[in-house]
């Protein structure tokens, strides 16, 4: 609630309280954004080598509440807001934008340790030694992202008309309350939490240490039988309680690193160190094939909301609906559709496939894609209809209303509230599931990284074509005045580099290998879990 009930707004409140022209509102907004979701790398890396994910949280969160005080201090207080008369306000002092912008990225500070550790730690209170508990823990996703969007509904509907309707400082003022209570509660729980031990002082030091083993024995020779490489004996993970990962065939020549009497002058790797390696390098090749969809996801707090205050937003004689409260329809959505999946969907699916998931995570993740697809070019479409309106009408002002209902805007958003339930909540599994066992809480922040990374490419994008096509008497496609651009450009720009994007995850699925693990279940028993690797005809693993 706290998050959303800034994002969603964020952009309204630069250009109408800070003056701020559009493309550097778009800019700010998706910097800050970004901010908040690349922060969570620092603090994984904290989390899982030093404090662990309950402390890193803890010390966080209070960073977060302090922030979420100082920016509702910094829109209530007269002096640290820019002033109006009669109508005319000056623009805000270098002061006033320094607070503001320090109480933004205080949150986004904050958010570094909070995002990457409070999933990770609920999905950590569910031991995968019970199969009953294992069982929850597949529908554990689902419903936190569920939680989590109810909060961003309230956002969305309730304090976005908060702040335009009755004042921003209380606008703000309700999600920091609702911030300090919810810590509250949930430190509450503290004596009855789980706490994941972890196995390894320096998790992230494997990522380094393999490539440079292997690069030292890259004039070696790998053995023709990969059971010849350098590993511990079973009876080392069982009494040590880590998970042994077994060999794959991919990015074989990281295997060097385990060829026993190399040239490295230390010991050599162990399979299960070489694959947690090869696991990272692939959920890196996946990754990079998210970054598109994220700055599709980045449009809903951006242009699609100055998009909307364009258009007809009456409802009946006297109200008129905030243009970005149409964010709460992709909350709503997802809201629907995550019980109908977990539900139904899920179910139905692991009958005919006998998959617990009922679909593997990277199916899900090309379902959320393709969807995605389909929703931008409707997107595409209707803006298109907007400036045909505009033409037709001869509307020319930046102030001026197009006369066409906002509800047409509908569908983009309730279709990205659908792919969400796939790609956004399939990502965050997927993320956390592939990961190496001590690197769960960096693993996820692939997750966040890439919608961050999503809102800087937008930032990027929306600064270069702004500049590009806003030359000589060629009208920019994002200009300050959107019904004198050609936005519908920009979503066509989208769909195209959606479409290819679609493609290439397609072939990224087609290399992934699903990580195999051998885990202890009694005493001195073990049991491979192991994912299947036959390629389905769309190249995703089934």
């Amino acid at each position: 609630m706290a998050f959303y009930g800034i994002a969603s707004n964020l952009v309204n409140y630069l250009t109408t309280q800070l003056h701020e022209d559009t493309v550097s509102s778009v800019r700010n907004v998706n910097s800050w954004s970004g901010s908040v979701w690349i922060t969570p790398i620092l603090g994984a890396y904290i989390a899982d080598t030093y404090l662990g994910r309950f402390w890193t949280f803890t010390v966080s969160s209070l960073i977060y509440a302090m922030g979420m005080i100082m920016l509702t201090t910094a829109v209530s207080l007269k002096s640290l807001k820019p002033t109006c008369t009669n109508g005319i306000c000056n623009k805000a002092s270098t002061s006033q934008v320094a607070f503001f912008y320090i109480s933004l990225y205080t949150i986004a500070l904050g958010a570094g340790g909070t995002k990457p550790n409070i999933s990770t730690f609920g999905a950590d209170q569910f031991d995968d030694f019970n199969p009953h508990e294992k069982e929850l823990k597949v529908s554990f996703f689902n419903w936190w992202m569920f939680s989590s969007f109810l909060g961003a509904l309230f956002a969305t509907l309730g304090l976005v008309y908060i702040q335009e309707n009755l004042g921003w400082g209380l606008g703000y003022g309700v999600p920091t309350v609702g911030l300090l209570v919810s810590l509250v509660v949930f430190y509450l729980g503290t004596p009855i939490y789980r706490h994941k031990v972890r196995k390894t002082k320096s998790p992230a030091r494997d990522l380094i240490q393999v490539p440079v083993t292997a690069f030292k024995n890259r004039k070696l020779q790998l053995p023709q039988n990969p059971c010849q490489l350098h590993e511990h004996e079973p009876q080392y993970y069982i009494n040590s309680g880590k998970r042994q990962v077994h060999y794959t065939p991919i990015f074989r020549f990281l295997d060097k690193a385990a060829v026993k009497d190399g040239n490295s002058g230390r010991p050599p790797c162990t399979v299960t160190q070489v694959e947690g390696t090869k696991l990272v390098l692939g959920m890196m090749l996946i990754w990079l094939v998210t970054l598109v969809p994220s700055t599709i996801w980045a449009q809903i707090n951006t242009l699609f909301v100055k998009q909307g205050t364009t258009m007809d937003r009456s409802l009946g004689s006297s109200f008129q609906i905030p243009a970005a409260s149409l964010g709460s329809f992709v909350t709503l959505s997802m809201l629907i559709s995550v019980p109908m999946y977990d539900r139904y969907f899920v179910p139905f699916m692991r009958s005919k496939t006998g998959n617990p998931r009922g679909i593997t995570l990277l199916q899900r993740l090309g379902i959320g894609f393709v969807i995605q697809v389909i929703a931008i070019a409707i997107a595409y479409a209707v803006e298109v209809r907007r400036m045909h309106v505009i033409r037709v009408h001869q509307i020319t002002g930046p102030k001026q209303i197009v006369p066409m209902n906002i509800f047409w805007l509908l569908p983009q958003y309730v279709l990205l509230g659908i792919a969400d339930v796939f790609n956004a909540i399939g990502l965050l599994e997927f993320f956390y599931d592939q990961s190496p066992e001590d690197m769960q809480s960096l693993g996820t922040t692939f997750f966040t990284s890439g919608i961050g990374i999503g809102n800087f490419l937008n930032s990027f994008l929306v600064t270069m074509v702004d500049k590009l096509t806003d030359r000589g008497e060629h009208k920019s496609w994002i200009g300050d005045n959107l019904n004198d651009s050609h936005l519908d450009y920009y979503y066509g720009f989208l769909l195209v580099i959606s479409t290819l994007n679609l493609g290439a995850f397609i072939w990224a699925s087609s290399k992934y290998v699903y990580k195999r693990e051998t885990k202890e279940v009694n005493e001195g028993c073990i049991e491979m879990e192991s994912k299947a690797l036959e390629i389905s005809p769309l190249g995703l693993q089934v």
